[in-house]
């Protein structure tokens, strides 16, 4: 059974969204045809949820092409779901600039609005994404935008934005088992607030599986810029050693419930609190894992599950210290 929820009102979003990071380069040379075509069988499968860029290369792109084949065949577009993002270079944020650049997204996407657009800012001393937000908000309230979200912002900059007035439904950050800043100061803001957390590096690009068990991969191995991003991020987190005895006790899980690792750690963060939807990578026409990602939702996690992970994690370095809050890798 396919599990929706409500990320804001008029929009609900397939609780796993196929996140479209790797067509941009870096994962395997993708090919526009095959992957427009391949997201027909998710979007029939139920996973009917899109995370994309205006900065993810093709992505909007082959995401309005896609919704175009749709429409032809006389498909019901009722639950497809585009989630995009504004991620500009810091510098003036004037009507035009921001403006351009939503119509940009729109017309890629075939769409006439925008479901939920994810800002993005580099620089928190350039404090004029104050004026992007102003100029994003005009252009929802003018229908051109239905939702304004986030991407990778800290607790401390999302408070000064409400503090200004601004309305902000969600947040898109890192979290996984290896990765869990958001549970020390995002969680509680979020639910007093009213804002949704959306979770990406949930499986480490693929390192949170079967593959990786009983192996340390070489440089070479490391073939794609998730892989390459996660295994640093693991390396902060507690090292390869560490993160052999995670993946051993997620393997132990994982037989107990007939599932694989990928679907426990999935579950693992769908459960957390304010996490309203996980975006997992689709290498369109390269690799799909649908009918896996599926199982997800039939898995229910037990107490002894969550002790055995905590067990772990209790003895990896904290990475809200070593790091910063959510987004602090970005800046």
């Amino acid at each position: 059974m396919m599990e929706t929820i409500t990320l804001a009102p008029g929009l609900s979003i397939c609780r796993i969204i196929n996140g479209m990071w790797q067509v941009a380069g870096g994962h395997g040379y993708i090919t526009p045809q095959k992957a427009v075509s391949e997201m027909e069988l998710y979007h029939k499968s139920g996973l009917t949820s899109w995370d994309m860029a205006d900065i993810y290369g093709p992505a909007e792109e082959f995401f309005g092409k896609f919704r175009q084949n749709l429409e032809k065949s006389g498909h019901d577009l009722s639950g497809l779901v585009g989630l995009t993002k504004f991620v500009p270079n810091s510098g003036s944020m004037s009507r035009t600039i921001v403006e351009r650049a939503i119509r940009n997204s729109i017309l890629q996407m075939n769409v006439t609005s925008l479901d939920l657009v994810q800002f993005h800012w580099w620089d928190y001393d350039d404090a004029r994404y104050f004026d992007a937000l102003y100029h994003l908000t005009e252009l929802r309230d003018e229908g051109k935008i239905k939702h304004i979200g986030l991407t990778n912002f800290d607790t401390a900059q999302m408070q000064i934005m409400l503090d200004e007035g601004f309305t902000i439904v969600s947040n898109q950050v890192q979290y996984s088992i290896i990765d869990q800043r958001p549970q020390v100061e995002m969680e509680k803001f979020c639910k007093k607030n009213n804002i949704q957390l959306l979770a990406y590096g949930t499986l480490g690009g693929g390192l949170l599986t079967e593959r990786f068990l009983d192996f340390e991969p070489t440089r070479i191995d490391l073939n794609t810029y998730s892989l390459q991003k996660y295994r640093n991020m693991i390396d902060a987190w507690g090292g390869w050693g560490l993160f052999q005895k995670l993946l051993q006790v997620l393997d132990k899980i994982a037989k107990k419930h007939h599932t694989s690792i990928a679907n426990i750690a999935t579950r693992f963060t769908l459960d957390k609190p304010q996490v309203v939807g996980v975006v997992i990578g689709a290498r369109l026409g390269i690799a799909q894992h649908i009918e896996q990602n599926k199982q997800t939702f039939s898995l229910k996690l037990d107490p002894d599950d969550h002790s055995a992970i905590r067990e772990v994690t209790l003895q990896a370095n904290d990475l809200f210290h070593v790091i910063g809050d959510c987004g602090s890798e970005y800046r």
